[in-house]
């Protein structure tokens, strides 16, 4: 008898360095990301998982974005797969994070009209 297969749950990680700044700068960069990130210091870098495209997602992804353009912040997003302990939202399929992607690449496409390469 088989067992049935574990689909991959999927998370979006979004990473950002923290900016070579002054003392004052790094802690302007600490208020905004702490409510939505850990921070390593060992690496320096803050980070936090997205399982579902909601009102936390765009207030994490605006933290990061707004980071980014006032301290020079280099931001990353990547898809992982969830580790079992996570039990918050995840996506249920690779092809979940695709769709969405694939999307946003023909927002302003006309029909039929084949995307730029």
């Amino acid at each position: 008898m088989t067992s049935p297969s574990n689909p991959v749950r999927w998370l979006l990680e979004v990473t950002a360095a923290a900016a070579p700044a002054d003392p004052a700068a790094f802690d302007e960069q600490r208020q905004l990301l702490r409510s939505v990130a850990q921070f390593n210091p060992a690496q320096r870098t803050w980070r936090t998982h997205i399982g579902a495209l909601d009102i936390r997602a765009l207030d994490v992804l605006q933290r990061f974005y707004e980071a980014a353009g006032r301290f020079g912040t280099t931001v990353r997003l990547e898809a992982v797969a969830a580790p079992d302990s996570w039990s918050g939202p995840c996506f249920d399929e690779a092809g979940e994070l695709a769709a969405l992607v694939s999307a946003r690449a023909d927002h302003g496409r006309r029909l039929g009209q084949l995307p730029l390469s």
